[in-house]
């Protein structure tokens, strides 16, 4: 056992066939049906969307407020192997986090009342918009500017500095923007609106 977990794709591997087992044994003779298909997206939506955000709480509550403290010799531990793995992670997370949540949005028939704000789908819309805002800002200003501040593209000190900062403010936007996200889309799948 041991093994099996000092080895993270074979650990995924096992959860994934564990999980896939659970399906077979318990919803085998829908597994064709538009159902079942939409509970694979909501199953892959709440895996990636807990990846996407424990790695954004994982970079707003521990890694930016330690790094002050983190001996200079140690900090290219951190900005050269731990945070453009972090990266990868948060961003393709984010993505599939959004592509996974439009098709259970298309597959349940609401993505457009709910990207429209229609009435009964204003709380889900509102999470939805949040989440496409939030990716956006992952895409389009965390990473770019992390590019520059861990050094991943050529940039000079003060440009590394200004990245620095517009790229902890946009995940500090980011994590605020995930508490209300996460209100509207939890309390939209238990109460509707």
């Amino acid at each position: 056992m041991g093994k099996l977990l000092e080895n993270l794709h074979l650990t995924l591997l096992v959860g994934l066939v564990l999980a896939l087992g659970l399906m077979f044994q318990f919803h085998h003779a829908e597994l064709t049906s538009p159902a079942a298909w939409g509970a694979v997206f909501r199953w892959l939506h709440v895996f990636f969307g807990i990846t996407w955000i424990g790695l954004l709480y994982y970079l707003n509550f521990v890694q930016i407020p330690t790094m002050p403290t983190i001996p200079a010799d140690l900090k290219p531990a951190v900005s050269k192997y731990i945070a453009p793995n972090v990266l990868f992670y948060f961003r393709y997370a984010a993505l599939l986090t959004v592509l996974t949540g439009l098709i259970i949005a298309w597959c349940n028939g609401y993505l457009v009342e709910a990207i429209s704000f229609a009435k009964g789908f204003q709380l889900i819309g509102i999470g939805m918009w949040l989440a496409a805002i939030m990716a956006a800002n992952v895409w389009f200003v965390i990473w770019p500017n992390q590019k520059r501040a861990l050094g991943i593209v050529a940039a000079d000190d003060a440009s590394k500095a200004k990245s620095a900062r517009m790229a902890m403010l946009a995940s500090r936007t980011n994590t605020l923007l995930s508490i209300p996200m996460l209100y509207a889309m939890a309390t939209y799948q238990s109460l509707g609106g």
